[in-house]
Parts: structure tokens; sequence; C-alpha cells
């Protein structure tokens, strides 16, 4: 008879199943290690020295220094397109496919806002020490977006420029719908200027505080000849001509970066394949005067000769900041050569005089890549922003491989002599995974408190400084600061990750705190001593904290045992072979060690201690099981057959029987012997085709053997010994449950507050009986398709009937049973092959909750997977997937990986306070150093006219940001009033004779950009002052006007007397002269003075870098 029972719903309320309930569940990434195998694109923070990593699954991995690692989860599946760090800010941006932009904190590991932009974004950048970034659409518009850090969200700026408007604005047609394709701000400008480029090939430099163009470029302009470079680049000279020829028509960019550090030379890289070198120090833009571009401010380069070339995808630009009188540097390309090539990255050393005529090609070579081209990013070294050397070349390839290039291999790039091959660094990790593979793994628990424990925290901390890179090599990361339970070094270490490798080593890293540190690595050797197989794969690990030994097995039937040693010593290392054994002594330092190598007949496939750790069990692929004592090193006994189908071991379990022969006996034959007999110790064995067998541990006899396989049953994964526990069970009675399926499933066996439902099948002949409570412990089976439950007292008997069975519908490959912190056995995880993860109540087997690696990680499913999984029963599970391992939580009480404050910070606040510090001083001193005044210095640049110089001084921008927020430049629509430029056209130039120079020392401006309302009152004080001085006293302001031919005549005439006027002339001149160089001077103090601060403010950045937060 058949009784279905649908578990009542309770919206609102918690399912009740066991002992945990539906809130003990929370899914969490606890640590992360690895670069992702879906990472496509690069961001770097030059002042807090971390990476970031994007994906194409929606995680942003974050990289610092001393082994700290952080992941970012997007709440949508989908890859980043734009990744850029709000720098020393603790916020990254992040545009995905879908055109939304993420802002997260790194503090928090937040994401704090989204916002969904309409148009399909083609552009993206950052304004570099401001929450400002400008946004270029498929439509054409440029915009500007502000993140308020006080109410956490994006805002547009009312400064955007539609094409309409722009295009009347500098009077070149552009066509509707065309696409940004490039945004750069210029160096040194603070964001006042930028550059803008459009897909058919238009650039405009625009002045976002006149609203003008500055500078107008089309690739429609060119004549007359610029310079072609072909294959032999080497041998590039400045009297290589070559005719621009079909240069008529549009191109269309791919890519832009600027090659000066002036931001005076832009390069841009074309979907034919050409590169294009554009001198934009000239103006060429006044509107109606549009003109074509001289053949001196272009240049022309080309990779390949062919007529089918691949597009230059990637433009990276790194000066040469040692370079006397000539500018240069190398130019990084991604793309440009014949369609077919091997995939490489092209490095170009240019070298240029006077003007971007005179260009020479010093040298090229070329990178090669070890998969398919993602992204690439150059570092720069630690120092103020405009130090502009590079330190580092971080090439981003498929999948997730990361390699270096330091400044020593680069400048190795820079030799004329002939071809140079350089070898990349491969990126350090944590954990390595990958040359050699991990195959197996181990996550151990060391009981607190233990003296052992102490002991092995000595050799960790010791050891923690281990770096894979090569000598020399100076590591370019250094962002994030531990927390503060990691930066305690008199904790013990309380947890451990084992791996073991293809190549038969094993390497243990300290666990305790979620920034691992790798204590030591075995390569299971000794030297002069050749073993057959000890380069194997390894197979299967096991760790006894009781007595701090070691073992692993590998494919080739090799067990090593390795023992804790505190100090440096002589020991001797046992091989056993049979009956054959030899000693080797060796020298050894502190930690683990080898002790002794069994030989043994046939691959091993699992390891276990007992309880005590005094006996080691040994399960092969044959079907045997060996008992190994772990004092005299000897083989106690060897069980063979333990399956009549010579079945590989999988598991062994090793538990206490109080009682055993009255287990062993039926009640009505009990004696008050069998009453008094003590405990027991059975071993357990399970065999692939499900055959258990119960060992005497002690002597090897068997017991009992049983097979538990059903015709529906498949291969068997996993066996527990559950302790016993009150549970209610029926007497006699077999109850099936149905499988649940998290993702097909869930819309039929989910309510509305997303509690599971189940059927439960209750097959009985008599449903009358009542249930007793069980207090014997349980044996539970797992297989690919069902879980079984087992009464061990039954299974002594010689009984195979079950108590529960589920049956489940999909395939799975792993098992775990999690405790918490009481010792009571609360829940079982299940892993299927579709990657869905399932926890179930014990004993009941109840589906409590399911996710599945996709929706926790981002991870699908791999093949063997299961083999690199582990776990020591407190729901915490290891996994590793490629080049990534990943420690998750299960339990939202676990919190050994969740407190705050053993988290790793990935912004560091004191680094930032001293960065900005740094910069506000440099700032300060030289507004103080500046000679000409505010007023003053805006007047001479009238002088100038309509001449507008595209080149900007650093100093300018500390002048300019103490007179206002940068952001108040973005407050206005940028056409609602006549340009800046069109109204300076209009007028006259002015003669340098018509100004005073004050050799006084000028009063040091405001350092802030945000001015209290006395300094606003000071300011305008003293602009009354200067204004009163410049107009000869005049005490009403009047706007200077252009003066008549006739007052000019009347002053410089003198009454129409030549010898006076020609005299005149002669002392003004003089006077100019002086005039001139006390200008000169006073330039170069400043120029010293600004040399002095930069590396005032050099010199505070690295100290500050260096110093651990608790130590400041």
């Amino acid at each position: 008879m058949f009784v279905k029972n649908l578990l009542h719903k309770a919206t609102g309320q918690n399912l009740q199943h066991g002992s945990i309930t539906t809130s003990d569940q929370d899914f969490q990434v606890a640590m992360h290690y690895g670069i992702p195998y879906t990472a496509t694109i690069l961001a770097f923070d030059a002042v807090q020295r971390l990476l970031a990593i994007g994906t194409l699954d929606g995680r942003i991995k974050i990289i610092g220094g001393d082994n700290i690692e952080g992941l970012l989860i997007s709440p949508k599946k989908l890859p980043y397109k734009y990744l850029e760090f709000l720098e020393n800010k603790g916020l990254i941006l992040g545009v995905s496919n879908e055109n939304d932009i993420q802002v997260w904190d790194l503090q928090c590991r937040k994401l704090s806002y989204s916002l969904q932009w309409e148009a399909n974004i083609t552009a993206f950048a950052v304004i570099t020490g401001t929450y400002l970034m400008y946004i270029g659409d498929e439509n054409g518009l440029f915009s500007v977006l502000k993140y308020n850090l006080d109410e956490g969200k994006l805002f547009s700026m009312p400064y955007n420029m539609p094409t309409k408007p722009l295009s009347e604005s500098i009077g070149v047609s552009i066509p509707d719908q065309q696409q940004i394709v490039g945004i750069l701000p210029q160096p040194g400008t603070l964001g006042t200027r930028v550059l803008i480029a459009y897909e058919n090939g238009l650039i405009i430099l625009w002045d976002m505080i006149e609203s003008h163009a500055i500078t107008v470029r089309s690739s429609k302009d060119l004549q007359l000849k610029g310079k072609e470079y072909n294959d032999s680049l080497s041998e590039a000279s400045t009297h290589l001509p070559g005719t621009v020829d079909g240069e008529q028509e549009e191109k269309e960019i791919c890519s832009i970066c600027w090659v000066s550090n002036s931001g005076s030379i832009l390069a841009v890289g074309y979907i034919d394949g050409d590169m294009l070198l554009w001198d934009l120090s000239v103006s060429s833009s006044v509107k109606g005067k549009h003109s074509s571009v001289s053949s001196k401010n272009v240049v022309k380069l080309q990779l390949a000769s062919g007529d089918r070339r691949l597009p230059v995808i990637v433009l990276h630009w790194s000066a040469n900041i040692k370079s006397n009188n000539a500018e240069g540097g190398q130019l990084f390309v991604y793309g440009g050569d014949d369609m077919g090539s091997e995939e490489v990255i092209t490095v170009l050393t240019l070298e240029w005089s006077s003007g971007i005529d005179t260009l020479r090609c010093i040298s090229d070579a070329e990178l090669n890549l070890d998969g398919s081209f993602a992204d690439m990013i150059l570092v720069p070294s630690v120092g103020p922003a405009n130090n502009h050397s590079t330190a580092a070349l971080f090439v981003l390839t498929n999948p997730g491989q990361i390699n270096v290039y330091d400044d020593a291999t680069l400048s190795l790039l820079k030799s004329p002599e002939g071809e140079v091959r350089v070898s990349a660094e491969k990126f350090p990790v944590v954990i390595r995974t990958i040359d050699p593979h991990i195959t197996v793994t181990k996550l151990c628990l060391l009981p607190m408190g233990q003296g052992s424990s102490k002991a092995l925290s000595k050799k960790a901390f010791t050891k923690r400084n281990i770096t894979p890179l090569s000598a020399g090599t100076k590591w370019r990361l250094t962002g994030g600061i531990p927390g503060e339970a990691a930066s305690s070094e008199s904790d013990g270490i309380d947890r451990l990750y084992i791996a073991g490798f293809q190549d038969g080593s094993v390497r243990i890293w300290d666990a305790s705190h979620p920034i691992l540190t790798l204590v030591q690595v075995l390569d299971g050797k000794v030297a002069g001593v050749e073993v057959d197989g000890q380069n194997a794969p390894l197979s299967a690990l096991d760790f006894c904290s009781l007595n701090m030994i070691l073992v692993s097995g590998n494919e080739f039937g090799l067990v090593r045992i390795y023992k804790l040693q505190e100090s440096i010593n002589h020991s001797n290392v046992l091989f056993v072979n049979g009956t054959k054994k030899e000693v080797h002594p060796v020298d050894h330092g502190g930690g683990f060690h080898l002790a002794a190598v069994f030989t043994l007949s046939s691959p091993i496939r699992t390891l276990q201690f007992s309880n005590c750790g005094d006996k080691l069990a040994v399960g092969f692929e044959s079907g045997q099981v060996a008992m190994l004592d772990m004092s005299s090193f000897a083989t106690l006994f060897l069980i063979d057959h333990v399956s009549s189908t010579s079945s590989q071991v999988i598991s062994i379990v090793m538990q206490m029987i109080p009682q055993i022969n009255s287990m062993m006996s039926s009640p009505k034959h009990l004696t008050p012997d069998d009453l008094k007999e003590s405990s027991e110790v059975l071993m357990f064995i399970l065999t692939k085709d499900g055959n258990v067998t119960i060992v005497d541990s002690t002597k090897g006899n068997t017991k009992n053997s049983r097979s538990m396989h059903t015709k529906k049953d498949t291969a068997a994964i996993s066996m527990y010994v559950i302790d016993g526990a009150a549970s209610e069970i029926a007497n006699g009675k077999e109850q099936v449950l149905d499988g649940y399926s998290p993702k097909s499933d869930s819309k039929n066996n989910e309510d509305s507050s997303g509690i599971i439902n189940q059927e439960i099948e209750q097959h009985s002949s008599d449903t009358s009986n009542s249930s007793e409570i069980l207090l014997n412990p349980l044996l539970l089976l797992c297989y690919e398709n069902a879980v079984r439950l087992y009464s061990l007292k039954s299974l002594i008997q010689g009984e195979s009937n079950y108590c529960r069975k589920v049956n489940l519908s999909k395939h799975c490959c792993w098992s775990t049973i999690f405790k918490t912190r009481d010792g009571k056995s609360c829940g079982l995880i299940l892993l299927y092959q579709t990657g869905d993860i399932e926890i179930r109540s014990l004993p009941n087997l109840e589906v409590v909750t399911g996710s599945s690696l996709m929706s926790i990680i981002r991870w699908s499913f791999k093949t063997n997977m299961e083999k690199t999984i582990s776990s020591y029963g407190y729901g915490q599970i290891t996994l590793v997937n490629g080049g990534e391992v990943a420690f998750l939580s299960l339990l939202a009480c676990e919190n050994d990986f969740r407190i705050p404050e053993s988290l790793p910070c990935l912004h560091n606040k004191v680094l930032a306070a001293a960065a900005d510090t740094a910069t506000a001083v440099y700032a300060n001193q030289r507004n103080k150093q500046e000679t000409p005044s505010g007023i003053l210095k805006g007047f001479i640049k009238g002088l100038k006219g309509n001449k507008i110089e595209n080149n900007i001084d650093i100093s300018d921008n500390f002048i300019m940001s103490s007179f206002g927020k940068v952001e108040d430049y973005y407050l206005k629509d940028p056409f609602s009033e006549p340009s800046r430029a069109l109204i300076d056209s209009e007028e006259v130039q002015l003669s340098i004779d018509d100004i005073e120079i004050d050799d006084s020392t000028p009063m040091a401006s405001a350092s802030s950009n945000v001015w209290s309302p006395s300094d606003v009152k000071k300011h305008k004080k003293k602009e009354e002052k200067e204004r009163e001085k410049l107009f000869d006293g005049a005490n009403n302001y009047v706007r200077p006007r252009v003066r008549t031919t006739q007052e000019i005549m009347t002053q410089y005439k003198f009454g129409g007397d030549a010898a006076a006027a020609a005299a005149h002339a002669r002392d003004k001149l003089a006077e100019r002269q002086e005039k001139l160089e006390r200008l000169k001077k006073n330039t170069e103090d400043l120029q010293n003075g600004a040399e002095n601060f930069a590396s005032l403010a050099n010199e505070l950045v690295k100290t500050m870098e260096n110093k651990k937060w608790w130590k400041i």
C-alpha cells in the first residue's frame, strides 16, 4: 500500500528538516584564488597598486599584494566591455554588454550602484583623481557622469554634446548616428581637454572649459606625403618617403592612444591595418576655416605590406623618460599584421626630435602569445603621475593566463642590433593548479589548543614569503591590507589546505584565515635514491592532526609518509618493498619531512587513518585493503578480494562499536558475557560496485560482507557513518523519497515563499505500527542515482534492508556530510554532474535547499572535477576549476571565513590619505612658486590672440583647479553661450609693452578646491587690488576695450617726431629683454621647485605604501 504525504507549505516561515532549516543555508564564496578562465579585460589602480580582471560571466577579480585577492560577482551573467578604477577612491566601474554601468565598493565588496544607459556605450573613460567619467554612445552623444559618494549614485551632468550642435560648432559635418569609438582625456589637463574619436575617422580635441574645438583631424584631410614603414621596421629612417594613396576616403577608427606625455601626438589604429601618428600641437580648427593637414604633421605606419591586414585593435604607449634631446618611447600594437599570420604583439621603439616628421623607428620586436589575445595593460611605476615610466606589461590571453614583462625585459626590446628574443614571467599565483596539475586535495581542521598546532605555525610564518618570480624581479602589485586576524602572527594554525600534484609533489597552505600562505613544498624524493613511480600522479591524501602525520598515495602504488619536525635535524627514511627494507639517512629542515615510503601492488584509491592515528588503511584499485602500522612502518595485514568482482575500493570508514557481540548475536541468544564485552573498532569498506565489507581493524577478520547494489543502482560514490542520534524512523518500514531538481522542478516544487515541497512515498504493510527511537549509528551510502540509509546494527547482524532511500533525478558525482559545531550530524551535500548543489537533512534525507556552481561562482561542471573537491565537515568546500581555486561556505552560522575582521581589505585608506596629502602639498607649492598671479596670467594668455596652443603645463592645471572644483566646468550646457574662442578671435593682439611684470613674491593661492566664505572674500579683495594695479588705479572695473588706430598713433608718434619715436622704441626693446630674462629665471625657479616637491611626494607615497596599517 502506497501512502503519499505532501509536506505542508509554510509561507513566511522556515521549514524544519531534522536539525537544520532553510535559514541556516547561505551559499557564499569565502575565498577565491587564481585568474578566471573567462577573463577578458584588465584595469589597474596606480596609487593603490591593484589589478582588476573583468570576465565574460559578470565577475571582477581583484589582485593585490601579500596573497590578497577578492572576487566580485555581478547579479547579471554578462561580459564587461569596459573596466576602470576610480583611482585611489576605493571604487571600480564596470560597463556590461547590456550597457549597465556598475559601481563597486572595494571596501565593502559589494555593488554600490547600477545605472542602465539607454543607448549602446561605445567609448568610456574616467578622469583621473575625480569621480567624473566620459561616455560616448552609438548615436554620437558625448556625456559626462559623476558618482556622488554621499548618496552612492551616478548622476548625469548637464554637459553633453550631441552631434548636430557639435558639428555646427566646429564647422565640420558629422553624419547622424555616427558612434564615438574612443575618448581620451589629454594628459596634464585634469580632464579639461578631451579627445573624441568618431567611427568615420573624425578626431576632435575639445576644450571643456572654453567649450570649443582646439583641433579637428580626419583622414580625408591628408594630402601631400607621409611616412610609411613596412616590414623592415628596424631599418626605417627619416628618409623613407611614401605617398599616402587613397586617403581621401573615410577610414574607420579601431583604437587610439597618446604617444607623448604632453598630449601633443596621437596614435590612431584603423580597420584596414594602418596606423597614423597625428601631431596635434598646432591648431587646425577655427570655425569656417578647416584646412588640410600638412605631411609634416602626420606619419603613417604599416606593420605589413599585404592587401588584407588585421585591424589595429589595441594601442599602448610607454614613454622614454630617460631621453635627453629627443622624444620617444615604445608603441605596443596588437593587430595590423597580414590576415592568417601568427598572433603576436608588436613593440615599436620610436624616436623623434623637432617634429613628428623626424620620426625614426629604432627597433621592432614581437612578443609571442600563449593563447588567443584578450587584453594588455601597462603598469606604471610607483610615484607621481607625471613620471610616466612603465614598470611592467601585463598580457592577458585565453583561458585565464597573464604573462608579465618587467621594465628590464622591455628595455631589451629597444636594442637596434638585430632581432631580440625575450621570455615572459608567468603571473604568480597563490595556489598553483597547472604545470603541474592538481590531482587531489585535502582540507584539514586542527583541534584548537593543540600543542602541535602551535609548532606548525612557526613553520608557516617563516615560510610565508615564497615567491614564484625569478631572482631580481620586483612584484608590482602591493595593494590591499590583511585583516586583523590574519596580521596577528601569534595565532596558531587551525586549518590546512593540502594539494597533491601530477608530478608526485605535495604543497601545504595555512588556511586559518582568508589569506592563504604557502607553508611547504614536498617533492617526496631523497637525494641519490631512485624509486620506481616516484613521479607518478598523486591519487589520495590523508592527514592525522593527532600525531601530525601526512600520507600520500599515487597511481603507481607508492605510499609516502611525512612527519612533522620542528627544527633542522638528521633522520632516516625507510623504504619498504614487500619484505625488503632499506634505510637512507637524510638531512632536512623544519616542517614536514619524508619518513617512510611503501611500494605496494596496485594504484592507491583511498587512504584512511584510524581514530587514534596509529594505523593507516590503504584501499587499492584492485579491490585489496592493507593496514599499515605508523609506529613500526610495518604491514599488519592485507585483505584480498573485498569484492567478488575485484572492484576498486573507494571509501573506508573506521568506527568504534560498543558491545559488538550484542549486535552480532540475536537478542534471543544474548549472554551476560556479550553485554560486558568492551567496544571494538570496525572497518567498513565500500567498493565501486556497491559491496560493503565489515572487517575487524585489529586482525583483519571479515565479520560480514554484503552487496548493497541493485539492478537499478549505478556506481557507488561514498560512504559515511553517522553517530547515534535521536531520530524517528518507522519500525520495519522502507521510505522512498523522490529526487529534486533545483532547475527543472523548481517551478513545480516551490510555493510563493520559495519553500521546496516534496512528495514522500511510504511503503508499509501496516501503517499503524509505532515508530521507535534509533540510538545506534547509521550507515549512509551514496550512489550516482540514489542515496540510502541503513541501520549499522542491522548491517552487522547481516541484514541489508535500508531505512530510507532517495532516488536522484540526475547523476551525482560527489557528496559529503557536514556538522554543526556541537558535533551533531545535520546535513548531506550532493553535487551533480550538471553543477547543481543540493542540501538534504539527516537522517530524513529531505531536500532543504538547492543551488548550483553557476549561480554561486559562475562555474560549469567539468569532467573529474570531483577528484579535487574536499571538505572537513563544517559546511566548507574547496573546489578547483582550471586555474581557479574556490572556498565555498554553505552555512550562515559558520563564521570562520565570514568575520569582517578576518577578511583582507581591498582598499588601503591610509595609503589613499597619504597620496591625497602628497598631491595637495605638491599643488600648493606649485601655486606658491607660480610668478604670474591669476588675473595677470589670464591677461598674458590673451596676448596670444587667436593662436591656440595645445600643450598645457601641469602647473596651469593646479592653478586652474585651485579656483574651483573640476566638476564646476560640467554644470553648464557647452552650447548655451558663445564660445570663448570666437570672442577671442575678434580681438586684436596686444603687446607685451602694455603690461607690467610684478617681481615681488606672489601671494599663496588656496590649495583646496572647496572655498569657505571667508576665502571667497579674500580672493575678491585680491582681485580688486590686482585690477586696480593693472588699470593704473582705476576703482571701477571696466572691461578692456580695443583701442582705435588713432589712439595708438597718438601714444607712439610723439607728435610726429621720428627720432624720439625711434629712441623710445630702443628703450622699450631693452626693457622687454630684461623682462623676458626675469620671466625665464622665474620659470627655471618654478621648474626646480616643482621637481623638488614631486620628489617629496614620491618619497612620501613610497614610505606610506610600504608601511602596514598597524604600524602607522
